[in-house]
């Protein structure tokens, strides 16, 4: 929403709590593919040692902070957005990616190529594109000190979004235990656990879930569909948190947060697809500089790993030369 009415301030405060609520309240979903990997290892590895989590405290403990930290994400992020127009908080959050990458070269030593600044660029200005087509007027009666404490937040929580997924990355590197993709499922369940912990004391606090029985009321397909509507959202974001995590595990943070940034032009695209929004020239820009610039990132990693397997290949044909010298 470009613009809003300040008396409908704290009714859209409250839906923001509910959505950021569905990013990470499906997490018992995770419990599933965990037990089938269990039950997968005893029948086929039946006298390995086979236990149903494999997570160790100090573990248990860092993928517990990194949920504290992604449920106060989700309060910054509901908080912001609610007192900003649309196209401030777009190019706010569009400064994600930069601070994924700057957080990255930090935390976990992330070593850049040209190619890979030059997609880090490109999806950022890809994505801050989006935003010159809508107003930019600030919301009408609201203070100058929602209007600032909202910029503020929105930039909160884009930078700590952008802290959150080379934490990650280097929980992975710091983790003491071999890290297997079951026990990148079992740290999503706990740090959505935890997330959403975050989200639900607050919105106690706030006695913000009475805004879910009135917006079944009120939800045009009806108050089933509504449900099935949240519960099918909430299996989803699993999906994306899921995937994001799993990104780091097999790559790195940075790429993550680079397959996380072109998701929003395609979004905007897919907008047009199915919801027959107008196609504005800005989209299609938008599109263009995030393609180039995701494209420009798998081309400088092909041609690195080009680039490396002479020199691995020579190393792995010395190993035989030494041997017989000794």
């Amino acid at each position: 929403r470009s613009t809003y009415d300040a008396s409908l301030l704290h009714p859209w405060w409250e839906t923001s709590l509910v959505l950021e609520l569905a990013r990470t309240g499906g997490w018992p979903i995770i419990l599933f593919p965990i037990a089938c990997a269990h039950f997968y290892r005893s029948r086929t590895q039946p006298s390995s040692e086979n236990k149903l989590f494999f997570m160790k405290p100090h573990l248990f403990i860092a993928a517990a902070v990194i949920g504290i930290l992604t449920g106060l994400d989700d309060y910054l992020y509901a908080y912001g957005v609610a007192r900003l127009p649309v196209s401030t908080s777009s190019l706010i959050i569009a400064s994600q990616l930069a601070f994924t990458a700057g957080f990255a070269f930090v935390l976990v030593k992330q070593k850049f190529t040209s190619y890979s600044i030059n997609a880090v660029f490109l999806l950022t200005i890809g994505s801050g594109v989006l935003a010159m087509h809508t107003s930019s007027d600030r919301p009408a009666n609201e203070s100058n000190r929602e209007y600032v404490l909202g910029f503020l937040m929105t930039v909160g929580a884009s930078a700590l979004y952008g802290f959150i997924l080379p934490l990650v990355e280097l929980t992975y590197k710091k983790a003491k235990q071999e890290i297997s993709y079951a026990l990148v499922m079992e740290i999503q369940m706990v740090m959505c656990l935890f997330a959403t912990g975050v989200c639900t004391i607050g919105m106690l606090v706030n006695n913000d879930f009475k805004v879910i029985p009135r917006e079944a009321r009120e939800y045009e397909l009806g108050k089933t569909k509504y449900y099935i509507v949240a519960i099918c959202s909430a299996m989803i974001w699993q999906c994306f948190f899921l995937g994001a995590i799993g990104v780091i595990f097999c790559a790195s943070s940075l790429l993550s947060g680079i397959i996380i940034a072109v998701l929003l032009p395609v979004t905007e695209i897919l907008a047009v697809i199915f919801y027959n929004e107008s196609f504005h020239a800005e989209k299609g820009v938008a599109l263009a500089l995030s393609l180039w610039g995701f494209l420009s990132y798998f081309y400088g990693e092909i041609k690195q790993s080009k680039e490396n397997k002479p020199a691995l290949e020579t190393e792995m044909a010395s190993v035989p030369n030494r041997q017989e010298s000794v």
